[in-house]
């Protein structure tokens, strides 16, 4: 459900309002003063930014010197509202200048009362883009003496931005050199048993695009998921091509991308943004290629020593390696003197962590490196309480390798103009929540 906000209020510290909207009837113009009395002067600010106060809602973020309060007598969509509430601030500093607080505020009244009557309608938030709406609210905020200049931007066309084509990106953009980068980052999550299976396993990765393009390029982005692979050869009357598919679970866009096209061809097209932005994000839980294999031999030899071995092994390819990988055994918080042997890498003792760690700076693909240590325990006369033995857990970054298995089959980019692209594709694998029980 939208915010269905009934009332929003700018508020300084001591509980003033600075300025307030309402666009409801169902609440009432005091409901600012139950705000005051029983969140402000009873000191419970930081505690919640959510509370219920005879039948309404409120909603209270501090920006500077600045709380703002959004109040709704139903139930809503708190992330929206409190979404609403950054994509407006940031409205307002792009009109001031870059500033946003007590003076701002005062400065600028007329001109926030016409914004707030333009980004929420009725309590449901409207469109909040400062390129959009700086194309018909032409009135300049006061700015603050320490307050960046604005930039010298081209004005885009206004007929094609208000319709909300393409109101995230401005014609004109002109590059010397045209190049599109795009980063797979996925992060591995994995449970493992002492015995080695596996309790539990996903992979929720993300593509990260930069684009410097010129005028207003059209992309089509393919992957080897198992429904684009089918639709795909539907459409071309043609028998699948064989070869590894992945089932994609959970996918999110970014608001630049065609939903109408990709329900109907499976394909990912779009019309991005300039510079750095998150095309989507995914997860996978079938078909998980694991990076690394652990396998921990621990022993406690009575109430004095503990004997740890582990064994890790690199799975993926012989000419990738991994970067950066750390190790970390658990051990018991009586610990008192450590010995290792490591084939690879170094290992010490911190105590901060209770936990032995091993550390990697390049491991290559296809080999093993082990790690053999001696723990001393100190001995004391109170009764040995059983240690619960946390997993174990790693760290690394496997660069050119992907978990879920999932590969960019072409990216293509159509611009009338017809200018030449370079894309630059890199994979990257990273550990999340990467655990094994020992």
């Amino acid at each position: 459900m939208p915010v269905a906000a009934s009332a929003i209020y700018f508020l300084n510290l001591r509980g003033d309002v600075l300025i307030n909207r309402l666009y409801r009837d169902d609440v009432g113009g005091n409901m600012v003063d139950a705000f005051r009395t029983h969140i402000m002067q009873t000191k419970e600010l930081g505690t919640c930014p959510v509370r219920q106060i005879g039948g309404c809602s409120f909603f209270y973020m501090r920006i500077s010197n600045v709380y703002i309060v959004i109040v709704v007598s139903n139930n809503a969509n708190v992330a929206c509202a409190f979404k609403f509430v950054v994509e407006a601030v940031a409205l307002f500093r792009s009109y001031f200048g870059g500033a946003f607080d007590e003076d701002a505020i005062r400065n600028n009244f007329v001109l926030i009362y016409e914004l707030l009557d333009e980004i929420m309608d009725f309590g449901y938030p409207q469109n909040l883009s400062p390129e959009i709406l700086k194309l018909y609210i032409t009135q300049e905020g006061v700015r603050s003496p320490f307050s960046s200049k604005p930039s010298d931007r081209p004005v885009p066309n206004a007929t094609l931005q208000v319709t909300g084509a393409v109101g995230w990106r401005r014609e004109g953009l002109v590059y010397k050199k045209n190049e599109v980068f795009l980063d797979i980052v996925e992060s591995v999550n994995l449970l493992m048993s002492s015995k080695g299976s596996v309790l539990r396993c996903d992979v929720t990765g993300k593509i990260l695009m930069k684009c410097f393009l010129s005028g207003m390029p059209d992309l089509k982005l393919g992957l080897n998921d198992k429904i684009g692979l089918e639709k795909e050869a539907q459409l071309k009357s043609r028998p699948a091509k064989s070869g590894k598919s992945i089932e994609l679970d959970d996918v999110t866009f970014h608001q630049c991308v065609n939903l109408t096209r990709f329900n109907s061809e499976k394909t990912v097209s779009f019309v991005p943004p300039d510079g750095e932005f998150e095309l989507m994000k995914y997860r996978i839980t079938e078909g998980v290629n694991l990076p690394f294999k652990v396998l921990p031999t621990i022993k406690e030899l009575g109430r004095s020593r503990i004997e740890v071995n582990v064994k890790v092994k690199s799975v993926f390819g012989a000419k990738m390696f991994a970067l950066g990988v750390v190790v970390k055994i658990p051990v018991p918080k009586q610990t008192a003197k450590t010995n290792f042997t490591v084939t690879s890498g170094r290992a010490k003792y911190n105590a901060s962590i209770d936990s032995l760690v091993w550390k990697i700076r390049k491991f290559p693909g296809q080999t093993e490196s082990t790690l053999s240590a001696e723990v001393e325990l100190i001995s004391t006369t109170t009764e040995k309480k059983s240690w619960t033995r946390p997993p174990i857990q790693m760290e690394f970054q496997v660069p050119m390798f992907t978990a879920s298995g999932l590969r960019v089959r072409f990216l293509k980019v159509w611009e009338k103009s017809g200018y030449n692209t370079v894309e630059w594709v890199r994979y990257i694998t990273k550990a999340g929540s990467y655990e094994i029980r020992c």
